[in-house]
């Protein structure tokens, strides 16, 4: 037996003894784990003090500007000083030469309970797409089904450059799924807000669970501040597309689970995915700064002075978004930035395509090319900023992230310009719109804490997640009796 086979059987055992038990069906048994706001997170790197040294530097600061090349000073997780050179003795170096440095990626708007659905969904087939396979499979969830998944999806956001997600809960069971989805973005060392939600089967006229709410906020916030809290709202009016497993309130519902957010002091979002609901919000008295509506793509011009008199954002999912029929809409990107409403970037799900932020960018681009061209201008640069300060903006958290600023918090990406698809780059906000993948992020920096370096996860055991989620997947398979 040679050194090779004996080191992957012994990971194989030992993954397998972290995971559970083998059952007689040959599954292994999900354990009982305990995961609160109490019990101890997964280790997490240090927040050591470190310079990035010779990078191409994109701040995203207009006070600050960029760098052909530059440097960037971290210490205990803040970003200190950024400039063309910054002089310091006995410091860490990250070499950042033949790479873009940037703020990292925010992504407003991700159902990361549905990633452990990839072996299920198709987008070809009716019968067994994102809607009605999440409707029906997400009511078999168990905790441990919910922390698996959502880690699955923040694995992949780490390594796609994304350093926070708006996790758009809208499958939470029990107090158990709140606290296992809330610990897995714990675990994950990743910024973010837990958006909580209804679950799925419920009742349209059952309200959400309020008091389960005001518990989360109590035990989990604010924690160590990189985690923030919100409710997701079901959707009111019409709902054409995926209604049955969104759920639809009436008016006077609404005004109770949104009355009791804002008692809370938290945030709210809710999917537009039919006919505008806005002006019968708005005469409702529930739109507000506090408010993100997601999927734009029916608005009318009275609605978009509506929502940028009322201070509403709107997050745009592009790559779903793009498969959708024209018959339930376009992506109104150009309208929207004309009109002054807030707008950002997010991946929706990964159950059928991938977290890829730059191709979020790049299909936002083609497709207003396609349908406005310059009659609204759109540069690149305009939407890298979509992508990360624009979404700091939407979840209320500019003063800490969204740009390279000295004072805010190290949420930092490093991308390889020297990778086949990249060399050699001209302009740089070009070369990240139109040629970028996630294989080119190189580093990825949540807080000061370094989580991805040399494309390698630090302190994130990737063939553990991967195979939990396999066991994860097919126990959910035998659960649903689903046919092979």
């Amino acid at each position: 037996m040679t050194r090779s086979q004996i080191s992957r059987r012994m990971v194989l055992k030992g993954a397998i003894s972290c995971a559970g038990v083998v059952t007689a069906s040959g599954l292994l048994a999900q354990p009982a784990v305990s995961r609160s706001a109490a019990s101890p997170g997964a280790p997490l790197p240090p927040r050591n003090e470190f310079l990035i040294r010779g990078a191409s530097v994109l701040t995203m600061d207009p006070n600050i500007g960029d760098f052909g090349t530059g440097d960037v000073h971290v210490r205990d997780g803040t970003i200190i000083a950024v400039g063309p050179r910054v002089d310091l003795p006995n410091v860490q170096i990250i070499e950042g030469r033949g790479m873009i440095c940037m703020p990292g990626f925010i992504d407003t708007h991700w159902h990361l309970w549905t990633s452990l659905l990839r072996p299920f969904v198709r987008a070809d087939v009716a019968d067994v797409g994102y809607f009605p396979v999440s409707a029906r499979l997400g009511q078999l969830y168990t905790p441990e089904d919910s922390y698996r998944s959502v880690m699955l999806g923040l694995a992949e956001a780490l390594s796609a450059g994304v350093t926070t997600v708006h996790n758009w809960a809208h499958n939470v069971r029990s107090p158990e799924h709140a606290d296992a989805e809330l610990s897995a973005m714990r675990d994950a060392g990743i910024r973010g807000r837990f958006a909580y939600g209804p679950a799925q089967g419920m009742p349209d006229d059952q309200p959400m669970d309020l008091t389960g709410v005001a518990r989360v906020k109590r035990d989990w916030m604010p924690g160590d501040g990189l985690l923030t809290l919100g409710i997701n709202s079901r959707g009111i009016g019409a709902m054409s597309i995926g209604g049955a497993a969104r759920g639809t309130i009436t008016i006077d519902m609404a005004k109770r689970e949104w009355g009791g957010a804002r008692a809370l002091g938290l945030p709210i979002t809710m999917h537009t995915s039919g006919p505008s609901p806005i002006k019968q919000m708005d005469d409702a008295g529930l739109l507000g700064p506090d408010v993100q509506l997601v999927h734009p793509l029916l608005t009318t011009p009275e609605e978009r002075a509506i929502l940028k008199a009322r201070g509403v954002s709107y997050s745009t999912a592009p790559v779903g978004e793009a498969r959708r029929p024209s018959s339930v809409g376009v992506i109104q990107l150009g309208e929207l930035l004309e009109a002054g409403v807030k707008v950002s970037l997010s991946t929706d799900h990964t159950t059928n395509y991938n977290c890829d932020p730059f191709v979020g960018m790049r299909i936002l681009f083609a497709l207003h090319q396609h349908r406005i061209g310059s009659k609204i201008p759109l540069t690149m640069k305009r939407l890298v900023q979509l992508a990360t300060i624009d979404g700091a903006a939407d979840l209320g958290i500019v003063d800490k992230t969204g740009s390279l600023t000295p004072g805010k918090r190290a949420d930092i990406i490093l991308v390889r310009t020297t990778d086949i698809n990249m060399a050699p780059v001209g302009d740089v906000y070009e070369a990240l719109v139109s040629l970028a993948q996630p294989t080119n992020v190189d580093t990825t920096i949540v807080d000061g804490r370094v989580r991805r370096q040399s494309g390698k996860f630090i302190a994130l055991d990737h063939p553990k997640v991967v195979l939990e989620a396999q066991e994860a997947a097919a126990a959910l398979r035998t659960k649903a009796n689903w046919p092979t």
